[in-house]
């Protein structure tokens, strides 16, 4: 995969994805001698729900783009 390659939307998920190993391995490394994979994990489970919203979100909205395009009749502007 080519970062540049990405579109918008794919290169923000990307980043967060990023950014939420980064925060994963500062809570670990905080975390007290025997709680590391408990804290990582309530990190973890957090951040992919967080990521699951938006990346859901950022398909619903492509989606709906997509469709406001096909449906629009050409030369009209779009309202909103």
């Amino acid at each position: 995969m080519k970062f540049e390659e990405l579109t918008a939307a794919e290169r923000l998920i990307a980043e967060q994805a990023v950014l939420n190993l980064r925060s994963l391995n500062r809570a670990c490394d905080d975390a007290a001698d025997g709680t590391v994979l408990a804290i990582g994990e309530m990190v973890a489970v957090e951040q992919g729900r967080r990521l699951t919203q938006k990346t859901l979100q950022a398909a619903v909205d492509e989606q709906t783009e997509t469709l406001e395009k096909k449906v629009r009749p050409h030369g009209s502007a779009a309202v909103g």
